[in-house]
């Protein structure tokens, strides 16, 4: 499995590093690697309609609905080697180990390499999942890149038909569940020791563009206070975030992006933009929070005669893991003699999507300091050994729950 992510990772459009962007000729490499994998392994394999990779592997009879694996293959930039690609091939080697005891189960199973869940290049995530759950938008395929080139452009080129994204759904009632083994991405396992983890939530979340307009001045000549400094007040924006968010346990906010303006070292600023990212695993707690960060913005705005504007860019409620599959995903860790650790997803994942078609359910496997989205992403090859051997017990042992 490392062997085979550090293949993926070779296919690149950064020297030296990881990008791989959505219908990209690195992206079309990746694939043919992951659908010689999935031949190898047993399946039947292809891409549909959006570019997702998508390898089947029938039960006792064919035709069964089936249990959906995976994860993405598209990463951000300068990336790392596991955020997504780990899903999958762990996925791959769970039906190799199927297919070489000659083991066929009561359903079907799926593997699935989405082809964009990052939104990297047209500024739009989720695409494959979207597909296959039949939520995606029609509308995101006039978006342009970096470039100028239309999405629906890009799939014209790659010899996809945008016309055709409607085959790429699944029906309801060919599907039992959707499951994904992903490194946490964050260092709450590595902290207490543990290997793997089940994950009850994909965290809720908000985002917000702000823009602070004050009065540029010289810095010398202006009175501390006459100024309508709008840098000083988005620090205290800053600062009542992080305290606001730091109340609540598993809220977290964070301001990623800040620009000031004009940015000049003798010169008061006179205007700043900065971005609001505010996450948690329970949507109520997550908008109390939200309205009182807008709340106290507005009031250190007027209190220092600057003007805000709030846009909201984003929000997304939170996608709860089915807890019937969540025991499920417990007993197979705590078959492996591990105890089983429950916690939420900061990160967005193709579940988000999925829940759209299915109940999810998801694997945490310890990734080094919690670093992700980096090159410096690591895993051991004893947790990923650990990570895959809960998999295929949670694959051979899974029991579909009726649906309502």
């Amino acid at each position: 499995m490392l062997e085979r992510c550090a293949a993926l990772a070779c296919q690149s459009e950064l020297a030296g590093g990881l990008t791989r962007v959505f219908l990209s000729r690195e992206q079309a490499a990746a694939n043919e690697l992951v659908l010689g994998w999935m031949r190898e392994a047993g399946m039947s394999a292809k891409l549909d309609a959006i570019g997702n990779v998508v390898g089947r592997y029938e039960g006792e009879r064919p035709g069964r609905p089936a249990l959906l694996l995976g994860s993405h293959l598209d990463t951000v930039r300068d990336a790392g080697k596991y955020d997504g690609m780990l899903g999958v091939v762990s996925a791959i080697e769970c039906v190799a180990d199927l297919a070489a005891r000659g083991r066929r189960l009561s359903f079907a199973i799926e593997v699935i390499g989405f082809a964009d869940e990052e939104g990297v290049r047209f500024s739009s995530t989720l695409l494959g999942s979207r597909a296959v759950a039949g939520t995606f938008k029609c509308e995101v395929l006039d978006s342009v890149d970096a470039d100028g080139v239309s999405m629906r452009a890009a799939m014209r080129a790659s010899g996809l038909d945008p016309e055709r994204i409607a085959q790429a759904a699944h029906r309801r009632e060919d599907v039992l569940a959707y499951a994904e083994l992903h490194i946490e991405q964050g260092p709450v396992l590595e902290a207490e020791g543990l290997p793997v983890g089940v994950v009850t939530a994909i965290n809720g979340a908000t985002r917000f563009a702000i823009e602070v307009e004050g009065i540029a001045g010289h810095a010398g000549t202006v009175p501390m206070n006459l100024r309508r400094d709008a840098l000083a007040a988005a620090a205290e924006c800053v600062l009542a975030i992080e305290q606001r968010c730091a109340k609540v346990p598993e809220l977290v906010g964070t301001v990623g992006k800040l620009e000031t303006l004009p940015g000049a070292v003798n010169v008061i600023p006179g205007r700043v933009r900065f971005t609001i990212d505010i996450r948690s695993p329970r949507d109520p707690e997550r908008l109390a929070a939200v309205t009182e960060v807008v709340a106290q913005m507005e009031t250190i705005a007027k209190r220092r005669g600057v003007a805000i504007k709030v846009s909201k860019t984003h929000e997304g409620n939170v996608a709860k893991c089915a807890p019937w599959l969540q025991e499920q995903i417990g007993a197979a860790i705590a078959a492996e003699g591990i105890a089983v650790r429950k916690l939420p997803s900061g990160a967005g994942h193709d579940g988000m999507a999925m829940i759209d078609l299915c109940d999810i359910g998801m694997l945490f496997v310890r990734c080094k300091r919690g670093i992700s989205h980096n090159p410096a992403e690591a895993i051991t090859a004893e947790d990923a050994q650990t990570g895959v051997r809960v998999l295929l017990r949670f694959i051979e042992n899974f029991r579909p729950q009726a649906r309502v």
